[in-house]
């Protein structure tokens, strides 16, 4: 029987019951914010992270850059209690969520770009120029003149 492992070796089995107790237990505070899914790939010249954010509106989302660390905050919170709402069922984590990443030094953080559609927060950081590869020419030396003798 072959089982599949992530980049850590930890069993698939594993991850799922972990997701199910975290989904039990909610999301976090302020001061112990709960982990959201993310998705990180290179498309091009740009490093893209995807953040799934359903039901969290734009206003609700804080993202920070700091030396180069990224930091994305979120916040789902309840449905207003007015006296026409009466919750019968709440399965959706509510809370605050958070996500920390250490930006390489080929990245350039200083031009970043978030979009947010369809519960997905995307973040895209362009790879710097001197990260980028490039062709390095090479130039012909002269072969030394032969002296006669």
């Amino acid at each position: 029987m072959l089982m599949r492992t992530g980049p850590f070796g930890e069993f698939r089995e594993f991850r799922e019951f972990d997701r199910l107790a975290q989904h039990l237990a909610g999301a976090g505070t302020w001061t112990r914010p709960a982990p959201m899914a993310m998705d990180a790939y290179r498309e091009g010249d740009e490093y893209v992270v995807a953040f799934d954010l359903p039901g969290v509106s734009p206003e609700a989302i804080d993202i920070d850059v700091e030396r180069n660390t990224l930091t994305v905050k979120a916040e789902r919170r309840p449905v207003a209690n007015s006296g026409d709402v009466h919750m019968d069922l709440s399965e959706r984590p509510l809370g605050v969520f958070s996500r920390q990443m250490v930006l390489a030094e080929t990245l350039d953080a200083e031009r970043i770009t978030a979009a947010y559609d369809a519960g997905v927060l995307t973040l895209r950081i362009p790879i710097t120029e001197r990260a980028k590869p490039r062709k390095i020419s090479i130039s012909a030396r002269p072969s030394p003149e032969k002296i006669p003798g």
